[in-house]
């Protein structure tokens, strides 16, 4: 039982990470063809604050020093739902492994992205001893000593991630001060839907059986009326509603990761702006600006890509329902802009809402209306092909660049 769960941990782990590398291929894509030079550059950087911190005082390498750790195991845990998935949890826990051999299976799977993650790290120190600037001479073994026991704790804390993520639940005391339901009772949204297209509204006492025949009798009498009476009444009544039910609560919910990818994205953008405008002495201004052009385009990209992949999945399904689903796909496609237009409502109050010295206020607005202009195109253009795509979202972010490379000039 050891080796074959050990294997069969393996074997899922690596499965996983092949099906994370194909949906981020495209994004890979954008990244790589335009900011190659950025990423290996920032390569030699990922073993910087190790090193750097045996050049502190103990309380900013320590903090230094948990940052590091913190970062190496981010991989594993932002992935540990992939890693060990919930539908092979509950079959697995009943299996008769020792607790001895999941430690082993969940350190197994930390190491084979812990490992990859310490070869990076290995070049990027091997790269700062050949440069062996002065500050790192004197405390050369104290940091080559932190940089080791970081990758370790962060193997650690990795494995820990996994073995908590496989622990079962806790049983919880059922709560008496709250009935469990015993029958069906129709949203606000379903009954004014109803109740404009003249059909009868689900009895808040009907039963699962008696709500399906309710259902089919009110489909049916709002298709003996007018044509479209039903579709027309639900979808003006409760279009925001079926929105909100069938294109945003499935993005938080269960092993989807879109709503919180996009937050991400929107606090990316939204970041790189504000250091963009305070403008550090250490990073020039033309780096910010990419990285404010590469996640605001990425932010509509993923977006858009996710609604189209959610209206693939309701069109067979949503066929026969009385509501206008053409209206309700093409307000889903609306709302995919709505976080790139935060993105640029935040990058105009700052460089238009305010009177600043040193930056140019038509470069700014040329880089505004480019930036919507690219927005609307990635939601509009959506019968391209994956390269067309590519090389549009490429495009976008080199000349946003450019454009922003000139606001400080």
């Amino acid at each position: 039982m050891k080796t074959s769960y050990l294997r069969f941990r393996l074997r899922l782990a690596r499965h996983a990470l092949l099906q994370f590398a194909v949906s981020l291929r495209s994004s890979l894509e954008y990244i790589l063809l335009g900011f190659a030079p950025v990423i290996f550059g920032l390569l030699a950087c990922v073993a910087l604050p190790g090193l750097f911190a045996a050049t502190q005082p103990w309380p900013e390498a320590l903090g230094l020093f948990a940052g590091q750790v913190m970062l190496a195991s981010a991989p594993v845990w932002l992935l540990r739902k992939r890693l060990h998935p919930a539908a092979v949890l509950m079959w697995s826990r009943t299996l008769p492994v020792p607790a001895r051999d999941k430690w082993l299976a969940d350190a197994a799977v930390a190491a084979l992205i812990v490992g990859p993650l310490s070869l990076a790290y290995a070049m990027s120190t091997a790269i700062w001893l050949y440069q062996w600037p002065d500050w790192l001479r004197p405390v050369a073994p104290q940091a080559l000593l932190l940089t080791a026991a970081s990758l370790l704790l962060a193997w650690l804390l990795s494995t820990l991630a996994l073995a908590h993520r496989a622990r079962s639940p806790a049983a919880r005391r059922p709560r008496h001060n709250r009935a469990a339901p015993s029958a069906y009772q129709p949203s606000r949204a379903v009954r004014n839907s109803a109740n404009a297209a003249g059909m009868v509204p689900p009895s808040v006492a009907a039963t699962a059986s008696g709500a399906a025949k309710v259902l089919s009798e009110a489909t049916a009498s709002g298709a003996a009326g007018a044509p479209g009476s039903a579709s027309h009444a639900s979808s003006k009544a409760g279009l925001p509603y079926f929105w909100k039910q069938l294109f945003w609560l499935p993005f938080w919910r269960a092993e989807n990761v879109v709503g919180i990818q996009q937050i991400l994205l929107l606090a990316g953008a939204i970041a790189s702006i504000g250091a963009w405008m305070w403008r550090p002495a250490i990073v020039p201004p033309a780096l910010w600006a990419a990285g404010a052009a590469l996640t605001t385009m990425l932010l509509t990209d993923r977006g858009d890509k996710a609604v189209a992949e959610q209206i693939a999945l309701l069109r067979p399904v949503a066929a026969g329902w009385p509501l206008n689903t053409e209206r309700l796909y093409r307000l889903a496609m609306l709302f995919t802009l709505l976080p790139a237009a935060c993105v640029l409502a935040w990058f105009a109050l700052l460089t238009l809402g305010r009177q600043a010295d040193g930056y140019s206020h038509t470069v700014a607005i040329v880089w505004l209306c480019f930036a919507a202009i690219a927005q609307i195109a990635v939601v509009a253009l959506r019968r391209l092909s994956t390269r067309g795509r590519v090389g549009l979202v490429i495009g976008a972010i080199i000349i946003l660049t450019a454009i922003g490379s000139e606001l400080w000039n």
